[in-house]
């Protein structure tokens, strides 16, 4: 057995406990909150969760500011922009990583998964293949529409809108708005499929923000610099591997239409509890060394490491939080009539 459990280390145990139980506390009480807060509710939490327990009106969805309608998954912030843009660069950003993610696994086998980083990588990866797979519904979907705005009704209107010349791409909030009673059941069960899969795309999103922005400032302010591993030096692969994640992500972030919520840092503190967990039991099963120097538990620093740890998910969570929240605050004043508030 490689683990040996001392006094300190039971200090390392109750600070990842504490953080792996309070997340939960907070996911299951923000979460179930916005389950209970439909949109005909009355709720002081901005965003609305992606699974609702019974299917709202769409006309009672889309004038809420802050719900998250499930058209926000695959349109793009910026009037005009077609939603192919965003499901190309998506599946530009899928292909690419997943390249390098092959590569990665390749080059140092399988145990290269002891790391973060890869956790962190292959994360993006599955973000980017669920985006991808929402964008091209979504395209589907406005295509759908478009079509059906070639076919105004007798009196000239469609459906409840005046059709105008100017009406050429009108801003959708929901699909099942624009659509004749008899065909609404049909569209709220693809709907219905969306939120499940838009309540990972959130959450896959909202984690891969924050544990990218760690991963990197680790390792290019820590690791390069002070802590030289014998295992991974630093060459093409490795740079990539530490920059590619963030750019993508940046990409995809200035124009997709996702919210980021502040309470959802519970699942990226998980996300890294759910790591350290993993790297102690492999330790309890005979691995012999950590990949990390800072989370080896031999040392009686071991308590003031994990705790810093646990403090710095808040910053590089806050990080992506005023990335997002300038892209919402200065972009709407710069470009007035280009980017699209939801």
């Amino acid at each position: 057995m490689a683990l040996v459990v001392r006094w300190y280390d039971f200090i390392c145990f109750g600070i990842v406990g504490l953080a792996f139980f309070g997340s939960l506390l907070l996911i299951w009480w923000r979460e179930k909150g916005e389950r209970r807060s439909s949109c005909g509710g009355s709720s002081s939490s901005m965003y609305e969760s992606l699974v609702s327990v019974s299917r709202p009106e769409p006309e009672e969805c889309a004038p809420r500011a802050g719900h998250l309608c499930s058209s926000q998954l695959w349109n793009s912030c910026w009037a005009g922009l077609h939603p192919g843009w965003l499901l190309g660069i998506r599946f530009l950003s899928f292909a690419t990583l997943s390249g390098f993610l092959v590569w990665d696994i390749l080059e140092y086998s399988p145990s290269i998964y002891v790391y973060y980083t890869e956790w962190t990588f292959t994360l993006v990866v599955i973000y980017f293949a669920i985006a991808t797979i929402v964008s091209a519904h979504g395209c589907v979907l406005y295509y759908s529409q478009l079509q059906s705005m070639k076919s105004p009704t007798e009196n000239g209107r469609w459906q409840g809108k005046e059709i105008l010349p100017g009406d050429i791409e009108p801003r959708v909030y929901t699909i099942a708005a624009n659509i004749a009673d008899k065909e609404r059941v049909g569209i709220n069960m693809l709907l219905e499929r969306a939120g499940f899969w838009g309540y990972l795309m959130q959450i896959s999103f909202q984690t891969c923000a924050g544990a990218v922005v760690l991963t990197d400032i680790v390792f290019w302010l820590v690791i390069v610099p002070f802590l030289p591993n014998v295992h991974l030096q630093l060459n093409l692969l490795m740079g990539c591997i530490h920059t590619l994640n963030a750019v993508f992500l940046l990409l995809d972030t200035s124009i997709n239409s996702l919210p980021f919520p502040w309470f959802r840092l519970a699942y990226f503190v998980l996300w890294s509890c759910c790591y350290v967990i993993f790297l102690w039991v492999i330790h309890a099963c005979g691995f012999t060394w950590w990949p990390y120097p800072f989370l080896e538990l031999s040392t009686p620093w071991a308590p003031l490491w994990y705790l810093c740890l646990a403090v710095i998910h808040i910053p590089c969570y806050g990080f992506y939080w005023l990335v997002v929240s300038a892209k919402t605050s200065i972009f709407p004043r710069l470009f007035p009539r280009a980017f699209v508030k939801y």
